[in-house]
């Protein structure tokens, strides 16, 4: 039996403190996040970061927290009861960090019958700290506990048609009416390094400007050429000439080089440049979260007020919108009748 298991970031349990400390440890000790040595990772974080950026982080989640809960959790699982409606299978949710989990996810389908399941990363781009780290999880979990199980893992998507379509259709709609100056893709960001681990080749990825425009194999694990190619994909389809758009790279750590420009500096940046309405949207999430309404649509709005625009809008994401979760139930629909066709 065939069935899908859906699977996001996660959240804290609730915007306090106690809540959020466990689920920074659990995300940040991921050795696909922060990919030091455990010694030094467990110094780093359970020494250092964990002993303040707790409570900051607990404010920040306060500002966006819903009646219903974490933004992420309630509008993933508004999406996945869409998704579930619209298919003849089993489909489950599950988060990497925090509930549900994604034992819990899997183990749920197991209780249906399923054995062959279609692992779902809901991430656009490819990225060590969210997809791979997804399926080795994933896959550590099947040997241990469902060894009968079979993964079909859906790759990236940031290329698909339709996927393209629902995003450039939802930023149009959202910006209707809308008489933007400059349209803002913030993606979130990763250490550079990351990207040149996930190079396949070993040579091509130079981020350098020129490497993502370059066709390589390397393209297919490399976060950064896929930012680039949604955004050069989306603006063809919405027809925007070149000086009204860019690219930029939100939610750095300390420490390292991550992937530049930067969201805030460009930001900041854009009043004294002309730009007084700045519209801003965000790909690398298919999901609303803290990333998207507390550090742009709040504090990427505050910033660029402060230094002298105007007006901001921030685009949401495409949550669980009937087009996104019609695209979605599409692919499985898609998956299972091949099955079906191979058997």
């Amino acid at each position: 039996m065939k069935g899908v298991l859906l699977v996001n970031l996660g959240s804290p349990e609730s915007p306090t403190a106690k809540d959020v400390k466990p689920y920074l440890d659990e995300f940040l000790m991921d050795k696909y996040v922060i990919d030091v040595p455990f010694l030094l990772r467990a110094l780093l974080v359970r020494g250092i970061i964990l002993q303040t950026r707790p409570k900051k982080s607990a404010a920040a989640y306060a500002k966006v927290w819903t009646d219903e809960g974490s933004p992420l959790i309630v509008l993933s699982k508004r999406m996945h009861a869409k998704v579930k409606g619209l298919v003849d299978v089993p489909v489950s949710l599950a988060m990497r960090y925090g509930n549900p989990s994604l034992l819990s996810g899997l183990q749920e389908l197991h209780d249906q019958g399923v054995t062959e399941v279609m692992l779902f990363p809901l991430y656009p781009q490819h990225a060590m700290a969210s997809t791979t780290t997804i399926l080795e999880l994933a896959e550590d979990h099947r040997k241990k506990y469902f060894p009968e199980m079979k993964f079909t893992i859906v790759p990236a998507f940031y290329n698909k048609p339709d996927y393209l379509q629902n995003l450039a259709d939802s930023i149009k709609g959202h910006l209707e009416g809308y008489d933007y100056d400059h349209l803002l893709f913030s993606y979130h960001g990763v250490p550079e390094r990351h990207i040149r681990k996930t190079d396949i080749t070993k040579s091509h990825c130079k981020i350098d400007g020129s490497c993502c425009n370059t066709p390589s194999p390397a393209h297919e694990f490399c976060y950064r050429h896929q930012c680039y190619e949604t955004t050069k994909q989306v603006v063809k389809l919405l027809g925007i000439p070149e000086e009204k758009y860019s690219q930029t790279f939100q939610s750095r750590l300390a420490g390292d080089k991550w992937l530049t420009p930067y969201t805030d500096v460009e930001v900041n940046k854009m009043p004294e440049k002309g730009i007084k309405k700045l519209a801003v949207v965000t790909p690398a999430f298919v999901s609303d979260c803290l990333e998207t309404l507390e550090e742009i649509a709040m504090e990427a709005n505050h910033e660029f007020k402060v230094h002298g625009g105007e007006e901001f809008f921030a685009v949401p994401c495409l949550n669980d919108g009937d087009a996104w979760c019609n695209t979605v139930s599409n692919w499985i629909s898609e998956w299972v009748a091949l099955e079906k066709t191979n058997v």
